[in-house]
């Protein structure tokens, strides 16, 4: 188990610290909203997923997108603007999808996947499949409307959804103490009636623990769940930099976060052959993910209007 964890950790990092060095450049041809220091996160819920369940997220999503199975080649290729991207190069990297393995999407618009999640966990619902959703956002999205209406849908129908708030404390450079009144979101949430638990510092192993219970739990029929996970991003909030100096938050608050680092705790529960030879692998992965981005084509312009409609078959009246 921690060999498995901490390859799906090392992934993330190892192609977002390869992002960072690359963004400067201008190859990369959209935002990037870095995951750094949120990976357990993604990694310790979808490490329980089955390949059927489905999960929906925000615009930062490479952590999300890596831990459910999107092609990492299809995820830069997509940041290149390529026409090999998993968007074919017309979302970038805050709009990854990969439906073959259940990554339905993610938006730029916060909150915005929220109801898409609950829409398919209706879907799932009605179809009476064994499958389940996870939905995924930050603490800023749980002041949207939305949100509550949303959690109110799933409660009332009793959905097979799992909430997932990666809680970082900040919405761009506000801190949750000075948005909400009240910064206790799983009250808020159980006074929808649906049952409701913090994971704090950012445990990779606590989340895989309780998330494989709360998803035997979806899929009995017992209806949502909702976890608030404890995290911190090291990077600014968009970009590839260090921002502590902007004056938001310092240094010594992040210190706490930067030393319980969840990819060093499970490289440190690896044996050294087995977590060398999982680097070497992963490295060489990364880099062929960004010669593949490289060589890779830019869309032609017929696909401007390519997607923009779903194309139906013409009725006939006979």
């Amino acid at each position: 188990m921690y060999a498995s964890l901490y390859r799906a950790l090392y992934r993330i990092r190892r192609l977002e610290e390869e992002t960072a060095r690359i963004y400067p450049t201008d190859r990369i041809k959209s935002p990037v909203h870095l995951s750094i220091g949120q990976e357990a996160v993604a990694v310790g819920v979808c490490a329980t997923l089955q390949p059927q369940d489905v999960v929906f997220g925000t615009y930062r999503g490479h952590a999300l997108y890596l831990a459910k199975g999107g092609s990492m080649k299809a995820m830069v290729a997509e940041m290149f603007g390529k026409v090999t991207g998993c968007a074919r190069g017309k979302g970038g990297s805050m709009h990854l999808i990969a439906p073959e393995v259940g990554v339905m999407g993610t938006s730029a618009v916060v909150g915005t996947t929220i109801p898409n999640a609950v829409g398919y966990a209706y879907a799932l619902r009605y179809r009476e499949s064994d499958s389940l959703v996870v939905s995924f956002f930050g603490d800023g999205a749980t002041e949207e409307g939305v949100f509550a209406e949303s959690l109110n849908f799933a409660a009332l129908k009793q959905l097979p959804i799992l909430f997932v708030c990666e809680n970082n404390q900040y919405a761009i450079h506000t801190h949750q103490a000075r948005r909400q009144a009240t910064t206790d979101i799983c009250a808020r949430v159980t006074a929808h009636g649906i049952p409701a638990e913090r994971i704090t510092n950012n445990d990779v192993l606590r989340l895989f623990e309780r998330s494989q219970a709360i998803t035997r739990e979806i899929r009995a029929g017992h209806g949502p769940r909702f976890l608030e996970v404890m995290t911190y991003r090291w990077f600014e909030h968009v970009g590839p930099n260090k921002d502590f100096q902007l004056g938001y938050r310092s240094l010594e608050e992040a210190q706490p976060w930067i030393e319980s680092d969840q990819v060093v705790r499970l490289a440190n529960l690896v044996d050294r052959p087995v977590r060398e030879q999982i680097e070497r692998e992963v490295t060489e992965e990364v880099l062929d993910a960004f010669r593949f981005a490289e060589a890779s084509p830019f869309p032609n312009a017929t696909e401007l209007d390519a997607d923009v409609f779903k194309e139906e078959a013409a009725c006939s009246l006979i």
